[in-house]
């Protein structure tokens, strides 16, 4: 048996500054079916990078979210927009606070892409299988 194939997508947001400027971001967002309930954002700038494990629910429910209600409550929150082509993702650590916005298509393109691989309601079914794969593994080690 094959192990599935992760889900990628590169996809190109703006660092939103306060004075209301921009800086390119390259994102690749990745989903691994071994661990269904994240998605791994890796975020890279001009002179920096960084990467942050978002969970794959509140990144559907950011989708689907406004500014006056955004999904999240803590160190991540996500909306749409006021133009509602743009996905809006507020991230605090740290090393401070960053907002940074995207396409919000892509990312429910990728959201999608990662249901069909796994649906919303079957990670536990899908995390058994790995532990029983990890439990095997180490028996026969």
């Amino acid at each position: 048996m094959t192990d599935p194939v992760d889900v990628r997508e590169v996809v190109a947001m703006h660092l939103v500054l306060s004075d209301a400027s921009v800086l390119p971001v390259r994102t690749e967002l990745t989903f691994d079916p071994k661990d269904p309930y994240t998605v791994r954002l890796d975020f890279t700038g001009s002179h920096s990078s960084c990467t942050w494990l978002i969970g794959r629910e509140l990144i559907a429910h950011g989708i689907l979210a406004t500014g006056t209600a955004p999904a999240g409550t803590g160190d991540v929150r996500i909306w749409r927009d006021e133009d509602p082509t743009f996905l809006l993702f507020a991230l605090s650590g740290v090393e401070g606070d960053a907002l940074i916005a995207g396409p919000a298509d892509a990312f429910a393109r990728f959201i999608a892409a990662t249901t069909e691989m796994v649906p919303f309601g079957a990670e536990s079914a899908q995390m058994e299988q790995e532990i029983s794969r990890l439990i095997v593994s180490l028996l026969d080690a």
